[in-house]
């Protein structure tokens, strides 16, 4: 197969194997990936597992054409991948082998050799030439082994993405991308976001049309699509809205509350509801659901003073992955003495930034009145957010919503007439409340001044401590003028016609323009509230919330200059421009402090 005019794809498709890794279930196979990059100097990129020796060393020499490779490029060491090193070094002798330390060191472990009269070792920031083609390589340590490395082809702009991208499946089954995706990257590469997010910020700064995975198809086509997915799998955000019930049920009655609950759900306008039977499901598809959305409730019975195992099981899968920044609710069954939601709770007490709900369901051996209303009251604090979503279940009169203004970051949505825009800004006031009226102060320079004077209305968005950085990229860091920045979604929309954000959010404002007092380099729109909503009882983010919690910290160190205060931009000189523009936020030099 032809990726570039350079570049050939000589791997295999496994349909014989059950399980990868031993744990996770793969009905349509696994796909090798190996590719072949013809130039002057020809370089192999990586081997396969060892039941495909013959069928792919046959793909190479089919694609040489009796040329012989120059390199054996390895960036992975993990044996479905590189379990052919030495029987490729055996037909193709004089060949270097390519890789880092660690994976030599591994070599000697695997093979008895680390190939000390053939190799070279790279690090990160060093290249290879091969005539036409030169290659970077970039540590990628943990993603998901420590000798990981990938390497970018900068003429093809070809990322070589190792483990990373990959997904389980055969690559001659045609089946959903995504799903089987995030089912291994969860799995395989959960617990190592952070690793994961440093590679994607060094893949930002490299112009990528193509992704060659290890497993999987080569990717080639909307790339953000995939980037995006990766960095909300890997900075443990919420990719889709709903709730999964993960249970397991010795007599039936745990099922039963379950049951009641997801019809409870349903009808408060929860968009999805994932129930998982964790005695008879899938284990790793239970826990990619969890990861999934932002929502998990628990409920299983106390079993030998401890919990049910499927459910200790699958806490245990969770916690090993790190999860984080979700919402738990709580469903315990016991005849005598319940412990489930103690003992879950402790389980969990290591995860950072987890929610768990005010409400406790307690249900002794069968659902009774209490437990039944225990469980209402669950669904409405789980689903306040989807009921005030939603025009027909929304109190568009909570003038509460007024409680969240402080000296926090908004979202302020407006429209041109043509699309959706929005900006962050940090200048919301309440100035009377008899009559209601906020102040709203917009620097004359954002594309929404100009669009809110014409219109003369706004929805506040309040954004809440849940709020990732992706937020103030999106609505802070471009113009409206020249970006659609709802280009991505079907946005929610409130009375006025106006878009509001339907997650990050702890509530938000319809306001009328009543008032427009001229600041000079900014104006203050004085408004009346047409509507409020409150979404959900999470804080108000403030600005040294951001600061402290959500802004990626700069990278100064060694650096002499000037750092931006508002993304953290690196500006590297001894003097800044007094007319300088940040060209990630654009923001001006008031927003810049000497690094220190």
């Amino acid at each position: 197969m032809e990726i570039t005019k350079d570049i050939r794809y000589v791997g295999v498709n496994d349909h014989e194997v059950d399980l990868f890794e031993g744990q996770y279930v793969v009905p349509n196979g696994m796909a090798y990936n190996s590719y072949v990059i013809l130039d002057e100097k020809i370089a192999v990129m990586d081997t396969v597992d060892r039941n495909f020796t013959h069928e792919w060393l046959d793909n190479i020499a089919a694609v040489l054409g009796g040329r012989k490779p120059d390199y054996l490029v390895v960036q992975h060491m993990e044996p479905d991948h590189s379990a052919n090193i030495a029987n490729f070094m055996k037909i193709y002798p004089e060949a270097t082998v390519v890789s880092s330390e660690k994976a030599f060191v591994m070599m000697q472990n695997f093979f008895g050799t680390d190939f000390a009269d053939g190799r070279i070792v790279v690090k990160e920031g060093d290249t290879l030439n091969l005539g036409k083609h030169t290659l970077t390589f970039v540590a990628a340590p943990m993603v998901h082994w420590p000798e990981v490395i990938v390497t970018y082809d900068s003429t093809d702009k070809v990322l070589f993405a190792a483990d990373g991208f990959g997904k389980f499946g055969a690559n001659d089954v045609e089946e959903d991308w995504a799903c089987e995706a995030r089912r291994y990257y969860i799995g395989i590469v959960g617990k190592y976001g952070a690793q994961v997010q440093a590679l994607l910020k060094k893949a930002s700064g490299l112009e990528i049309e193509k992704i060659c995975p290890l497993h999987g198809p080569v990717l080639t086509e909307n790339l953000g699509y995939y980037l995006n997915l990766y960095n909300t799998w890997s900075s443990y955000g919420v990719e889709s809205e709903g709730i999964v019930i993960a249970y397991t049920s010795v007599y039936g009655n745990t099922k039963r509350a379950v049951e009641v609950l997801e019809e409870k759900l349903k009808a408060k306008g929860c968009p999805k509801v994932v129930v998982c039977d964790l005695a008879r499901c899938d284990m790793a598809e239970a826990v990619e659901d969890a990861f999934r959305y932002g929502r998990l409730v628990l409920a299983t019975t106390t079993y030998n003073a401890d919990i049910f195992p499927f459910m200790k099981e699958f806490i245990h899968h969770l916690t090993e992955r790190n999860f984080q920044n979700r919402t738990i609710g709580l469903i315990e069954n016991g005849s005598w003495a319940p412990l489930a939601a103690k003992t879950m709770k402790n389980m969990l007490s290591g995860c950072k930034n987890l929610t768990f709900t005010d409400t406790t369901v307690k249900i002794m051996s069968a659902l009774n009145e209490s437990s039944s209303a225990q469980l209402e009251e669950l669904a409405e604090e789980l689903c306040k957010d989807y009921l005030a979503q939603r025009d027909e279940t929304a109190n568009k009169n909570d003038l509460t919503a007024l409680f969240n203004i402080g000296y926090g970051l908004y979202v302020v949505t407006s429209n041109d007439g043509k699309k959706d825009n929005g900006l962050i800004v940090n200048t919301v006031s309440q100035v009377t409340n008899t009559p209601n009226r906020i102040a709203v102060t917009i620097n004359k320079q954002n594309y929404s001044h100009h669009v809110i004077k014409q219109t003369g209305c706004m929805n506040v968005n309040c954004l809440s401590v849940d709020a990732p950085f992706s937020v103030f990229e999106r609505f802070g860091f471009q113009s409206g003028r020249t970006v659609d920045k709802f280009a991505d979604e079907t946005p929610l929309r409130s009375d006025n016609g106006l878009a509001f954000l339907p997650r990050y959010i702890n509530s938000f404002m319809s306001l009328k323009v009543e008032q427009y007092i001229d600041l000079d380099t900014h104006g203050m729109f004085i408004c009346a509230v047409t509507e409020a909503r409150v979404l959900s009882d999470k804080e108000t983010m403030t600005y040294t919330y951001y600061q402290n919690n959500v802004k990626p910290k700069p990278d100064t160190e060694g650096k002499k200059g000037f750092v931006c205060k508002v993304c953290g931009y690196v500006y590297e000189g001894d003097e800044l421009p007094e007319d300088f523009i940040c060209p990630l936020c654009k923001h001006g030099v008031a927003d810049f402090e000497p690094i220190a």
